[in-house]
């Protein structure tokens, strides 16, 4: 299926894809001169698109200069390499949060979800659905990375808008994450593995994953096909984060599905951060074209078979971005402080969830070198139990998360499935509102413990 015709004097998004095939020669980059001659034939990418001298450039990133040289030749040897595995990062490009946590996020909006469940136009339905997974993009361009989660690692959330979302680190090697969200209109299904491939300054992020979401009242499964990102200035320059390409939202049920365009950023930031697509019906004719910013708002019209807006129509807005705190030290919003908060912790929190991490926790604080020295603690223990485990030919599985028979394609790779298994709504509620810990400070004196939840068996 392919966009409407495009034609220079004629259509609302004439130009819409052009400039993808040149985005490497679009972008305001330049090699690093004046600094050490390992550094020679880096790329410096200005975000902003902006003539400052490459050198110049290069010191406005979050490095020391001895740090920065060193790490860059640490980096060297993995050029070419997935290093979403690797565990010898150093702290500092790090932010407070887990991949359980981050997988989250996308649920900040999650009243757009309500709202498509609730509405009898298929075509708008699927507006407000793709709208929400846009939507968390602004929260995706943080530049700094989330901590792996150990083997086990859990993330609930427990207290947001009438939600329950759980997510569990199930495979290590490969990482991958499974998480499940529900409440009255929707239920949320991802499975996650990241693949990514270092290229020197940057690095390019594949989302190798599953995603669905069913809409209960409107009786329809979403399946959501979202674009790689790139992460440019790892080390020289200003990191800031891109997700040229395509995203694909397919309505399972009727085969209706909307393709949106993610613009690469352009000379002197021109494209960035815009979004432009169409809502399709099975038939793969044009019914809403979708334009606007993953940064800002999205807005929609009715358009004709040939993608121009109908007369007597006009773009409304169906999503905009709320307000953010001020200079915040990672880039966070609010809600993604809420998902650090133990005010949307159970009152009955697993010991394996992720706020009780000690390195996030001391990171949090601001203290690098017990961050540091957690890390390396916790990821020492996971290697250690690793190592009993096949001594005694034992097999971990997750607990609340079964691997399913199925296999899902994706433009990066195959990836096997993971259903939740409704066993910790059980454990939940029979659990109930008891609890030792009823408040805060009980919460966090609970001991991070990822280990004693994994089902253990003989293989």
């Amino acid at each position: 299926m392919g966009s409407p015709k495009k034609n220079e004097n004629k259509g609302f998004f004439a130009a819409m894809t052009s400039g993808f095939s040149m985005f490497g020669s679009a972008m305001s980059s330049r090699s690093v001169d004046g600094l050490p001659p390992s550094n020679e034939g880096v790329e410096v990418i200005n975000p902003e698109g902006g003539k400052e001298d490459a050198e110049e450039e290069a010191q406005k990133g979050r490095w020391k200069d001895e740090e920065r040289d060193s790490y860059w030749k640490m980096m060297q040897k993995y050029i070419g390499s997935d290093i979403t595995s690797m565990v010898t990062l150093p702290v500092v490009i790090f932010e407070p949060m887990t991949m359980l946590q981050k997988m989250a996020e996308i649920l900040e909006y999650s009243h757009l979800l309500d709202q498509a469940d609730e509405c009898e136009d298929p075509y708008v339905r699927l507006v407000y659905a793709s709208s929400w997974a846009i939507s968390v993009y602004f929260a995706f361009q943080r530049t700094w990375k989330p901590f792996n989660p150990i083997l086990g690692e859990t993330y609930e959330m427990a207290n947001y808008g009438g939600i329950s979302f759980l997510s569990e680190q199930v495979s290590h090697h490969p990482p991958m994450s499974a998480g499940h969200a529900e409440n009255e209109h929707f239920t949320y299904d991802i499975v996650s593995k990241l693949k990514t491939k270092l290229l020197g300054n940057s690095v390019d992020v594949y989302p190798v994953g599953r995603t669905r979401v069913t809409l209960k009242k409107a009786g329809v499964v979403l399946d959501l096909v979202p674009p790689p990102t790139k992460i440019h200035n790892l080390i020289f320059g200003r990191t800031w984060v891109d997700s040229p390409g395509e995203m694909i939202m397919t309505n399972l049920t009727t085969g209706d599905k909307v393709v949106l365009y993610f613009q690469p950023c352009g000379w002197f930031g021109s494209g960035r951060y815009e979004v432009d697509g169409y809502v399709y019906s099975a038939a793969e004719e044009p019914k809403i074209m979708m334009t606007g910013k993953w940064n800002e708002k999205m807005s929609y019209q009715p358009c004709d078979a040939e993608g121009e807006p109908l007369p007597g129509t006009e773009l409304k807005e169906v999503w905009h971005l709320a307000d953010v705190p001020k200079n915040d030290k990672f880039q966070y919003t609010h809600f993604a402080h809420k998902i650090n908060s133990f005010d949307t912790a159970p009152a009955k929190l697993l010991a394996s969830d992720s706020r009780l991490r000690p390195d996030r926790y001391a990171l949090e604080q601001g203290d690098l070198s017990k961050a540091g020295a957690e890390k390396h603690s916790l990821e020492e223990r996971q290697r250690a139990e690793k190592r009993t485990r096949e001594a005694k030919g034992q097999k971990f599985t997750p607990r609340w998360f079964d691997l399913t028979d199925e296999i899902t394609s994706t433009p990066w790779g195959d990836i096997e499935v993971y259903q939740y298994n409704g066993k910790y709504t059980e454990h939940r509620d029979t659990a109930g509102s008891s609890s030792s810990a009823s408040n805060e400070t009980d919460l966090k004196s609970i001991e991070f413990n990822p280990w004693q939840y994994g089902n253990i068996s003989t293989e």
